[in-house]
């Protein structure tokens, strides 16, 4: 129906009013596959008779909790009874839907397993029976990672900003879902978890592809790390050019637990330039933009995060401070983000980064900077990274321009060497690229799928 033919007003018989909510007179079952029924929550889900727990000081519980975007239920943390401010918890059974009362946006729903039966919820949380003759456990959750039935079930919610949720009666006895038969049902999860299975594996395989990756470039520079680190009392002397920055913390820690058969040397050795980003002025209709800590992952660049900057501020930048290619983008701050390393290919040109970045340009004639990158995102360089955050009095995760050049990295003299090295990586590299592809059509595929099972789309 057009929206020009679209009646402007629906009349509801009285005695049909379950609520004063416009949305739950509207033809929702429009929107998905008419070969199934559609039908109530409260079809296959009742009220949980859920008994309740003393809280006792000396005993251990499992407090659980329950992710958004369809991720489940979960031990969220595990605690003595003595830290808990509540006294009495509800006690959680398997074959339950698990969900929080006052916020239930983003399919922030989790069925309770067996493993997870002794644990505990508080009062926010709420349960329901599942009638798993009528539905099987894996569906349903399946059901809540789907991104239109998020959607579909977010047009439900109520509440303020933080405080968003469907109430269990209204969850029950007005939102209707689509509903295959238990036969239909099983045999879309198994499909589902085919493929699902087949990505996990291919997952695998790249994670172990990447261990091979390090463990080769570490054996073809002879080095080692994680010695035990061993403590000196009394006077200790440190080579004057080893010294980059006073302070005992900064001359005794950084780079000094590995050893390789090249000699090592800190960044600022073959630094020719490091820049920090720019503090951007954001303007949401520009066609010019910014990276931030999003964009930069690990040795590439997603830009489907970045930013819309005002195109005059953009456009009076010196031009030295863009990206040029041979450069590395490094990530300053941030907890998990922080030590993030890409090399600028020749796509990456001219881009600007925000304050939380630095910008590194190496001296080509002594380090090939694609090396430098795998060096500086592997083990080696990432616990150097660390290494420097824990020193940190403040506790703030900054690694920063003057800590970055105190990096050490081992520098093979033969700079045909270095392109050997280079080349073989980046041929794995494209190898594991494929796979991740695999790995993530599969994903895809599956998702599609089901939810074609269910929207008919």
């Amino acid at each position: 129906m057009s929206e020009l033919t679209k009646p402007f007003t629906t009349t509801v018989k009285y005695i049909d009013l379950l609520s004063w909510d416009v949305k739950n007179y509207m033809p929702q079952s429009s929107e998905f596959n008419k070969k199934h029924p559609f039908v109530l929550f409260g079809s296959f889900l009742k009220k949980a008779n859920i008994s309740k727990v003393k809280i006792e000081d000396k005993v251990e519980y499992k407090i659980l909790g329950v992710r958004s975007y369809g991720k489940g239920a979960y031990v969220n943390r595990v605690v003595m009874g003595k830290s808990l401010k509540m006294r009495e918890y509800q006690q959680a059974k398997s074959d339950h839907l698990f969900w929080c009362k006052v916020d239930t946006k983003n399919g922030a729903f989790g069925i309770i397993t067996k493993d997870l039966a002794d644990g505990v919820a508080s009062s926010n949380m709420t349960f329901a029976e599942i009638d798993t003759q009528k539905v099987d456990r894996k569906f349903l959750q399946i059901l809540f990672t789907n991104k239109g039935v998020m959607q579909y079930l977010d047009s439900f919610v109520t509440g303020t900003t933080n405080r968003k949720y469907i109430r269990p009666d209204q969850l029950l006895n007005e939102i209707k879902i689509p509903l295959p038969s238990i036969k239909e049902q099983r045999r879309i999860v198994n499909a589902y978890n085919e493929k699902i299975e087949l990505a996990k594996k291919l997952e695998e395989k790249v994670e172990y592809l990447d261990s091979e990756i390090e463990k080769y470039l570490f054996e073809e520079l002879g080095l080692e790390q994680n010695k035990a680190e061993t403590k000196n009392k009394g006077l200790q002397f440190i080579p004057f050019n080893e010294i980059s920055e006073w302070g005992i913390d900064k001359i005794k820690t950084i780079g000094k637990n590995s050893i390789s058969i090249f000699k090592s040397n800190p960044v600022s050795k073959f630094s020719i330039d490091v820049f920090r980003g720019k503090s951007p002025i954001y303007k949401e209709y520009s066609p010019s933009f910014m990276l931030n800590q999003k964009c930069n992952r690990w040795n590439f660049l997603d830009l489907t995060f970045a930013k819309n900057v005002d195109n005059k501020w953009f456009e009076s930048i010196e031009e030295k401070f863009f990206t040029r290619e041979g450069d590395i983008l490094i990530n300053s701050t941030g907890e998990g983000t922080i030590g993030r390393a890409t090399y600028i290919k020749n796509e990456y040109q001219r881009l600007l980064y925000d304050s939380h970045m630095l910008l590194l340009r190496i001296n080509k004639n002594i380090l090939n900077p694609e090396l430098f990158v795998e060096l500086f995102n592997s083990s080696y360089g990432q616990n150097q990274v660390n290494d420097i955050k824990s020193a940190q009095a403040t506790k703030q995760t900054e690694l920063g321009v003057n800590n970055l050049l105190r990096i050490m990295m081992p520098i093979p003299d033969s700079l045909s060497f270095q392109d050997e090295l280079v080349n073989k990586i980046r041929y794995h590299r494209l190898r594991l690229s494929d796979i991740k592809k695999q790995a993530e059509i599969n994903r895809a595929t599956a998702e599609q799928e089901f939810e074609k099972e269910i929207f008919g789309v």
